[in-house]
């Protein structure tokens, strides 16, 4: 690190790491899928820093943001680059499947002498929920990197000043202290990144926090439970700067927008700027399963220019909901909000999670083929159950001794990381495989579409996050989260410890697999076009209906399997039943407030 004084320019790198396939190799494409929020907000804070001038009016901070999910990352050639000037390379929105990577960087980067600085949801989360530093963490400290836990704004100006003075702490800790969004640097990435993303989206979290309390979450250990939130002038200015440099699509990363104490207002603003100035922009959201009863909220979605809804299903066994906390989640509620949502021509997703504890390879089997039936919902996603560094189920399990996979690289929702007590390993491997193939069945792919052209939706849509969906799962062997456009491997980036194959291994193989993979996507893809054309060329594909189509009706709580196949499901019909009877009543019966979300969002 040059001393203060002798250098005039000072190099931020912020790196956002990808994580390891089974094979060892950097997940990494030409287009990648979700951008990363953390990246942005770093971004954003990092340059008011140097508008500023933070280490001295002469001074300059060069701010160079990568993200290693669609940019090979060199730590020689970085380190060369800030050798030269002194600075600081911030490893940043850092999850516990992307911890290992992240260490493997700064390794390299460390025995250059170069200043690095890791943060993200596995620091925060560990530290939060943790009695002590885990092993990973202190290795870290060993080796002179420096852990930020909580969040930057406000505070990157410290860490700055500290690297370029050589006096970076081993730990920056805020977690005990969340600051106010309000006001705060935009986060936006240049255009050169976003362009990088598959449909060049941009992403930016209109709030934080949430206010429930689920077991496997660890949003609300890391960010909190009160919501903090950008006003509506703020989200207008990001996305002005956004369309400034040629963005119009949006992913708004809150865990659980509906929450968002001013998402009318924010909502209301997008509506304005989308009818009175003509602005064409799309966005993605993620809200909680009652959210059509916030009166207006869909509709105005609708209007803000919102396009697809992630929302955090789970499970249907509402057994299943409360031991993970998840009271919030009605399963009764499920068909109603699904319909609002289809009714607008607004795309839905639902998480769901295998692995609970009552969950059997025929029980998940049994549910996904009443969700295919009952439910209207566009686009299905499964995880397993994992227990994040930074949740409950974490922390108890670790406290009570259990096992817990020590392998970091596996916590990334699609490996089996812990015990089940009604499935093995394998079993739990092998249902979450199956749960993919189940799904996405070719009859299931024709009721989809069959429900899309019934409800005037494009096909084009439905069948691309179709050929999205199914391809990672089938072709690429990654969860759709995590997959994207063309592979990219290098042999040179391949997990310490694994061995560096031959070139004329390494090469012709990878040569082989794109090749063979284009063929399998264009087969896909020519399957897609010709169910897309059958229904299309159908004079009656608008008459469509199915059971999921039809209107919510009384008599459906004693007649869908959705309510009655598990004595959980019929608890949760009494239940709703006994509430609608002590409404009606003028009785105020005291719920748990409705939510949603849970997994760790794109960061």
């Amino acid at each position: 690190m040059a001393a203060a004084g002798t250098a005039r320019r000072f190099s931020l790198v912020l790196i956002k790491p990808s994580h390891y396939d089974d094979d060892g190799y950097v997940i990494q494409w030409l287009r990648s899928p979700i951008p990363s929020t953390t990246l942005a907000n770093l971004y954003g804070l990092a340059r008011d820093c140097a508008e500023r001038r933070v280490l001295g009016a002469d001074v300059e901070i060069v701010v160079t943001v990568l993200d290693e999910t669609n940019t090979r990352i060199r730590p020689e050639r970085i380190a060369r680059r800030i050798g030269k000037e002194g600075g600081l390379v911030g490893l940043v929105g850092v999850q516990s499947n992307e911890f290992p990577r992240a260490m493997d960087i700064a390794r390299r980067l460390r025995a250059r002498g170069i200043a690095v600085c890791i943060g993200g949801f596995h620091v925060s989360g560990s530290i939060a929920m943790l009695p002590k530093l885990p092993p990973e963490l202190e290795e870290a400290m060993a080796l002179g990197i420096s852990l930020f836990a909580g969040e930057a704004e406000g505070r990157l100006d410290e860490v700055l000043r500290d690297a370029w003075q050589g006096t970076l702490r081993a730990l920056y800790n805020y977690m005990a202290d969340l600051p106010s969004l309000a006001g705060a640097p935009p986060p936006v990435l240049p255009a050169s990144r976003i362009k990088r993303i598959a449909g060049r989206t941009a992403s930016f979290d209109a709030g934080r926090g949430c206010p429930f309390q689920c077991s496997f979450c660890t949003i609300i250990n890391v960010q909190g439970r009160q919501s903090r939130h950008r006003s509506a002038d703020d989200v207008e200015e990001i996305v002005r700067r956004n369309l400034a440099q040629g963005i119009t699509h949006f992913f708004i990363t809150d865990d659980n927008f509906a929450r968002n104490k001013d998402w009318e207002r924010i909502f209301d603003r997008l509506a304005e700027l989308r009818e009175r100035e003509r602005l064409k922009m799309k966005f993605i959201i993620q809200v909680d399963t009652l959210c059509h009863r916030i009166p207006n909220f869909i509709a105005k979605a609708k209007r803000a220019g919102v396009s697809r809804v992630f929302i955090g299903l789970e499970n249907i066994n509402p057994d299943s909901l409360l031991g993970a906390k998840k009271r919030q989640n009605k399963i009764t509620e499920y068909r109603k909000m699904l319909l609002q949502w289809r009714s607008l021509g607004i795309t839905t997703y639902g998480g769901y999670i295998l692995g609970f504890p009552g969950d059997t390879p025929e029980t998940i089997l049994r549910d996904i083929a009443i969700i295919q039936r009952e439910l209207p919902i566009d686009m299905l996603e499964f995880f397993c159950l994992t227990p994040l560094p930074g949740s409950e189920d974490h922390q108890k399990l670790h406290l009570a001794g259990a096992y817990l996979d020590p392998d970091l690289n596996k916590y990334d929702l699609e490996h089996v990381t812990a015990t089940h007590p009604l499935m093995s390993t394998t079993e739990w491997e092998g249902i979450y495989q199956r749960a993919w193939r189940a799904y996405y069945s070719p009859e299931h792919l024709e009721t989809m579409m069959r429900r899309a052209a019934a409800t005037r939706r494009g096909l084009g849509n439905i069948s691309f996050l179709i050929l999205w969906f199914y391809s990672s799962i089938t072709i690429e062997h990654v969860h759709p989260l995590q997959g994207g456009y063309f592979r990219r491997k290098y042999r040179r980036d391949r997990r310490p410890g694994l061995a560096r194959e031959n070139p004329l291994v390494f090469y012709p193989r990878y040569a082989a697999e794109l090749v063979t993979k284009h063929i399998r996507l264009a087969r896909l893809l020519w399957r897609l076009r010709g169910l897309m054309r059958r229904v299309m060329g159908d004079p009656r594909s608008r008459d469509y209906r199915d059971e999921a189509l039809m209107p919510v009706a009384e008599d459906e709580l004693d007649r869908l399997d959705l309510f009655t196949v598990s004595t959980g499901a019929k608890s949760a019909v009494a239940k709703a039943r006994k509430q609608a009877r002590a409404r009606v009543a003028g009785v105020v019966y005291d719920e748990q407030r409705p939510g949603g979300g849970g997994y760790p969002v794109p960061t």
